[in-house]
């Protein structure tokens, strides 16, 4: 695949091209879920930096960071197909199946194994790692909100919303995870701690 230009002037107005050729408003439903799912693949880039840089201290991390790579893959894939109209779609395009989703469900089982079960809710943060993953979390879960509403317009097959529920999962474990290898304690949700720490202040 060779990409000659990096600007067109194509989408001046406000419009882009599917694949196929057919010209849709930027603001579309189809544009907001593949434009979000390419936003996903972003923060899942940097967060596989930020594993990158911590792999000479905690080689351990080497497992997550080849994770991080494949799905970025899988992600490219995913945007190829909703950036697809359904009558467009071939035969040897690439797809998301069960497999893919399946082997996200087998990386959450195996690296939730050795963490502590949880008491509460985890805040977002602990180790930079873990940050990065619960700001994945949170735009697969808009990625999948966006894919749902496109579904009221158009058909989506099965392992599209089955994989981004279940890599939204993914994230949060890995999050965990990487905490765990890098030895960060993980600060849970009390719900208490908002109500005292309220009690200092002085409101006018």
């Amino acid at each position: 695949m060779a990409i000659g230009r990096v600007y067109t002037r194509g989408g001046d107005q406000g419009e882009t091209s599917l694949v196929g050729g057919a010209r849709v408003r930027k603001d579309c439903r189809r544009i907001a879920a593949y434009g979000t799912v390419d936003e996903l693949n972003a923060f899942i880039g940097a967060a596989r930096v930020a594993v990158d840089e911590a792999l000479s201290v905690h080689p351990g991390l080497e497992r997550l960071a080849a994770i991080l790579l494949r799905v970025q893959h899988e992600l490219f894939n995913l945007g190829a197909i909703l950036a697809t109209p359904p009558e467009r779609v071939r035969a040897d395009q690439p797809r998301i199946r069960a497999a893919e989703v399946e082997r996200l469900e087998h990386e959450i089982d195996a690296l939730r194994a050795p963490l502590p079960a949880l008491r509460s809710f985890v805040l977002p943060g602990g180790s930079r790692i873990g940050a990065a993953m619960h700001l994945c979390r949170t735009v697969c879960r808009r990625a999948e909100r966006h894919c749902v509403t496109l579904t009221e317009e158009a058909p989506l097959e099965a392992e599209v919303l089955a994989y981004l529920n279940r890599l939204g999962d993914a994230c949060f474990v890995w999050g965990r995870w990487a905490d765990h290898v890098q030895g960060v304690a993980e600060t849970l949700w009390d719900p208490n701690q908002a109500a005292s720490s309220a009690g200092g202040l002085n409101p006018r």
